[in-house]
């Protein structure tokens, strides 16, 4: 359920789907194995295995997975075959295999193949926060990220989420802050970074298991590298890795919110239920702090009206037991 990597964009407070719309758009669009001759397949999954539907929702959060199956045939593969193919033809026939009967081969065989083929699989999971407006992707990887985005614009569209925009560059403040040795309020520097030259086919720095704060790292900022990731500790309960991408790499959820989350009881509905309560409101938070620490967002995005939604407790509060809250089903 953790979270490992986080790529997060801004939702437009009017068109958020409530839990009814986005269940009925994704069961149209379940996923289906890849077969036949396609190269790969998509379609949405339940969040988790002990699950149904493919919206798992709690305190305004609708949590989603798309599974993606990719045929495995290596090219290298695929010109073995058209080469044995090619020798045979000229053998028997006596004659030179010209170049496009050797791609016509070459589209015949891959078509043989393909049914053939071994399948790899993924998937990656989602949560649509409404109370923040915010979609939070389980992946760092632009590519991976704008694959499911694509997928819910298609179901819901037009479903209008965007990168967010911030009024402070990330790599210019994330170079402020090392200049100054500090990081803004809530968080501190970790034991990494990296630093890139800005011309052409500049240095890139990399430091690891290192003291952000010393002169060493000022003096190559100092001839002009700006910084493109840092580590970053939250509150002493998150840690992460923050790239000039806007994109948080390496989360680790530190002990004290995975015993917060182990206290809530020993069957899996109650486990599951705990970790994702606890990992979007601190989430929510950490991107909150993060956007804030940029200066906020660019005004177009931080007008946008949200959606009014329940007064919801702490996350500690509800694991401990000390209130009660109306989960969705």
């Amino acid at each position: 359920m953790w979270f490992k990597q986080l790529s997060f964009y801004r939702l437009s407070g009017d068109a958020i789907p409530d839990v009814t719309q986005l269940t009925d758009a994704l069961e149209k669009r379940p996923f289906q194995h890849c077969s036949g001759l396609d190269w790969f397949s998509e379609g949405w999954v339940a969040p988790a295995g002990h699950q149904e539907s493919p919206v798992y929702s709690a305190r305004g959060c609708q949590l989603v997975a798309l599974k993606r199956e990719d045929k495995v045939l290596p090219a290298s593969v695929i010109r073995e075959f058209v080469d044995a193919k090619v020798a045979e033809i000229e053998d028997k026939e006596l004659r030179k295999v010209g170049r496009k009967e050797k791609l016509a081969l070459k589209e015949q065989i891959t078509d043989d193949l393909l049914p053939r083929a071994f399948v790899r699989s993924n998937r990656l999971s989602a949560y649509l926060d409404g109370r923040r407006q915010w979609l939070m992707v389980n992946s760092a990887t632009a590519s991976k990220s704008e694959a499911l985005v694509s997928q819910l614009r298609e179901a819901l569209p037009p479903f209008p989420a965007a990168l967010p925009r911030t009024q402070l560059a990330p790599h210019a403040a994330m170079t402020a802050w090392l200049a100054e040795g500090e990081a803004p309020a809530g968080f501190e520097l970790d034991a990494e970074c990296e630093l890139k030259d800005g011309s052409e086919n500049g240095a890139v720095i990399r430091c690891t298991r290192m003291d952000l704060t010393a002169d060493e790292i000022r003096q190559h900022i100092a001839t002009g590298k700006q910084v493109t990731r840092v580590g970053l500790i939250w509150r002493e309960r998150i840690r992460f890795v923050l790239t000039d991408a806007l994109q948080l790499k390496r989360l680790q959820f530190l002990d004290v919110l995975q015993e917060e989350a182990s206290q809530a009881g020993d069957d899996r509905d109650s486990l599951f239920e705990a970790t994702f309560t606890l990992m979007v409101e601190e989430l929510g938070e950490l991107v909150d702090e993060l956007v804030e620490a940029l200066g906020g967002l660019e005004e177009a995005q931080a007008a946008a009206p949200a959606k009014p939604q329940p007064a919801v407790a702490t996350a500690e509060a509800v694991v401990a037991g000390e209130v009660d809250v109306p989960w969705d089903e």
